[in-house]
């Protein structure tokens, strides 16, 4: 799943692809911004993982999940 993340007083977000469930994602930014945790942090599709610090959070868009892309294209 596609999830973008504004970060204050940076000039471009941060998108990544992550593995986590909608709510997994949406349970660490709650803990986050509740205070419960400093930071939020999220793990990418490569097993990357993405630390913001809560207080820096401007948004958090999680997206749809997404279907993996197979095919061909026809360049010549």
């Amino acid at each position: 799943m596609e999830v973008k993340i504004g970060v204050q007083h940076a000039p471009r977000e941060i998108v990544l692809e992550s593995g986590q469930s909608a709510e997994e994602v949406e349970r660490a930014v709650s803990e986050a911004l509740a205070g419960k945790s400093p930071l939020l942090s999220l793990v990418d599709d490569h097993g990357r993982k993405v630390l913001v610090p809560a207080e820096r959070l401007a948004y958090v868009e999680i997206g749809e999940p997404t279907a993996r892309k197979v095919g061909f294209s026809s360049a010549l």
